[in-house]
């Protein structure tokens, strides 16, 4: 069995990823911030702030995969943003998943098999009105996912994931009504909003030794958003 690393392991994606991979008999340290959580079989609850200093003191000594799962999603006109919540969007989604992955790196490079998933959005290669804000962030986030993955070849593997629309709290107030559900669900060609299960079913596979030949990709798991048009 493996040890994974979920930053914001609380709630969303992250809560769903490290409940499946500590199902599967994975040892799963989960960090969270403003859900404080206690620790369950397998799964190790730690306090976490990735906007300060980063210690991972509570990690074993070999780490099989990370998954950066912070983020947040703020839609409005480009005009009416400041700089500073742009630098806020930036700290939290990239210089947090930096300064976790630089901390981890001794531990991953002890594995045969590490891993590193990262979270990108539908946004950065669609484009969509009012969604300078994210898209910023996880365009960087791809660049990272590149960047990285050419770097720490062939010992760590990087991949990132881009999702569409997903029934997670942190889109709670994009779906709060009946209307805005079946209206978000039916931009989709699938017809429906995303699961964190969804999500965290791939994140799973880009940790496993399932794809071992995987690196460097920016992967869709949109509903068809992406690549379909109707």
């Amino acid at each position: 069995m493996s040890n994974y690393l979920i930053i914001g392991a609380s709630s969303g994606i992250g809560k769903a990823l490290a409940e499946q991979l500590a199902a599967a008999g994975h040892e799963v340290f989960g960090t969270y911030y403003s859900h404080k959580m206690a620790s369950v079989p397998n799964i190790h609850y730690q306090y976490l702030d990735v906007t300060s200093d980063i210690d991972l003191f509570f990690l074993p000594d070999q780490l099989d995969g990370i998954v950066y799962c912070p983020g947040s999603i703020n839609l409005m006109p480009f005009k009416r943003i400041k700089s500073e919540a742009f630098q806020a969007d930036f700290d939290l989604q990239v210089l947090g998943a930096i300064k976790v992955i630089q901390a981890a790196l001794p531990a991953l490079k002890k594995s045969d098999n590490a891993s590193i998933v990262l979270f990108s959005t539908v946004a950065v290669q669609s484009g969509f009105n009012f969604h300078t804000q994210v898209s910023v962030s996880k365009g960087a986030i791809e660049g990272l996912t590149k960047a990285l993955s050419a770097e720490l070849a062939p010992s760590i593997r990087v991949n990132a994931i881009a999702p569409s629309l997903t029934d997670t709290p942190l889109a709670a107030k994009l779906l709060n009504s009946d209307a805005k559900r079946e209206a978000n669900a039916q931009r989709h060609p699938l017809k429906r909003i995303g699961t964190a299960e969804d999500i965290a079913q791939t994140a799973s596979f880009l940790l496993d030794q399932k794809s071992s030949w995987i690196t460097g990709q920016i992967i869709h798991v949109d509903g068809g958003m992406s690549a379909i048009k109707q």
